[in-house]
């Protein structure tokens, strides 16, 4: 299945990159498992997405929680917590 990842604010800065297409390899069929796959990579990768508590996903710009299920053609965006003022 084939996702887009978009990556907000500090995320953005610490991977390198506003967003990609994906193919996911079958087992990775939630947000969590997405994210895992990603920490997979390494370098850069597993510190940015590290603290599951300081980071939020959207399923096609609905916030989704970790255990939301992803189909062909999501978009799939991470972003830090926002604050206001």
């Amino acid at each position: 299945m084939k996702v887009r990842v978009l990556f907000f604010a500090s995320l953005r800065e610490q991977v390198g990159s506003a967003g990609e297409d994906i193919e996911l390899p079958a087992e990775v069929t939630t947000v969590a498992g997405l994210r895992a796959h990603l920490m997979a990579r390494g370098g850069d990768w597993g510190p940015a997405l590290a603290d599951e508590r300081r980071l939020r996903a959207a399923v096609n710009q609905d916030m989704a929680a970790p255990g939301a299920a992803l189909r062909g053609g999501d978009e799939v965006a991470f972003f830090p917590p926002v604050t206001g003022g």
